[in-house]
């Protein structure tokens, strides 16, 4: 079962600069003093780690910052999804969890260990231990490639050595709903969204109560009522990098409004339930362009993880989550 105490991230070495820091990570963040918000931090500064958010709507009276809204420097941060190199062990195995740490043992590791004698960054035996020198090897790879330096393995540096298992089929798609239809609160369905019995069930160990249920794996929300009955479920475009925390969090804060700190994405509707040492994480809906008030995405590409941190949605899914996550709400991030 899930607990309400969360493992924190102690990152390691950061041996690269700040900037490069927050390009790898494609960090969103946000000085949150926004135009309208749902009930707390209006004074306080707050950042964000998101893809950015929203609809098209007039300009707020303040700006934000958002790094996932900029143009990045290296190819790998452009795409988000680094491809093995003719050296890496493409196809030889996959990881089986979504982050593996120095001190983690088993088949996952000799997956890593082998990924990088093949990449020939790691002269030692794949022993399945992972040691001081693999965290060394992968942290040689992670400068290399200009990632966020932690000698952690997990979505990006896995991709990058050509382990990362195909993540497609734990996605599961619904049939889009009728043209206006709504779910039993009355709220309007997106095309990626359903309801009731419609809705996929539930993962097992998704904590009890009225709260809601993100799926990383599936790239999937649920809302649940105290009951326990899913009035609504849809897919989301989480982040590129997995730094969406596991475990039991709460709805601390919520903005109306907010832009791009260059002043290129409009944001809106963010609802955040997780605080990390260079930001905050949350749910939205989909980035939109100043220039031309067209959008970053289209509800097409939800299921993918395509973000800096936060959960870009749907925008009818967006209007949804604001209202049905108050402050205070359980997140439950599996």
């Amino acid at each position: 079962m899930i607990s309400g105490t969360l493992d924190r991230v102690t990152y390691g070495e950061r041996r690269i600069a700040v900037l490069a820091i927050i390009v790898s990570t494609l960090a969103c963040l946000f000085f949150a003093f926004a135009t309208t918000d749902g009930g707390a931090d209006t004074a306080s500064a707050a950042i964000e780690n998101t893809g950015s958010v929203a609809d098209a709507l007039p300009p707020p009276t303040t700006a934000s910052v958002d790094f996932a809204a900029t143009t990045p420097t290296t190819p790998d941060a452009a795409t988000g999804d680094v491809e093995g190199t003719e050296d890496s062990a493409v196809g030889a195995c996959t990881i089986g969890q979504q982050s593996v740490r120095p001190g983690a043992t088993g088949d996952s590791v000799i997956c890593i260990q082998n990924a990088l004698i093949a990449a020939g960054l790691y002269s030692g035996a794949a022993t399945g231990q992972f040691d001081d020198s693999t965290a060394a090897a992968v942290r040689r790879l992670q400068t290399s490639k200009d990632m966020f330096v932690d000698g952690l393995v997990g979505r990006e540096t896995a991709l990058s050595l050509g382990i990362w298992p195909d993540e497609s089929s734990s996605v599961i798609h619904t049939p889009a709903p009728p043209v206006g239809a709504v779910d039993p609160l009355g709220y309007k369905m997106s095309t990626v969204s359903s309801s009731g019995a419609d809705a996929p069930a539930l993962p097992e160990n998704s904590g009890s109560g009225r709260r809601i249920v993100y799926s990383r794996l599936g790239q999937r929300v649920w809302a649940v009522d105290k009951t326990g009955a899913v009035v609504r479920s849809w897919l989301v475009a989480g982040s590129k990098y997995g730094n969406e925390e596991p475990g039991v969090h709460q709805v601390y804060s919520k903005s109306e409004r907010s832009t791009a700190w260059n002043g290129k994405a409009w944001l809106s509707l963010m609802v955040r339930y997780q605080k990390t040492a260079i930001g905050a994480i949350g749910f939205h809906g989909i980035p939109i362009h100043v220039a031309d008030d067209t959008p970053y995405m289209t509800e097409a590409e939800l299921g993918q993880r395509l973000s800096g941190g936060c959960q870009r949605q749907a925008n009818a899914d967006a209007r949804f989550m604001w209202d049905f996550a108050t402050i205070g709400t359980t997140v439950v991030v599996l």
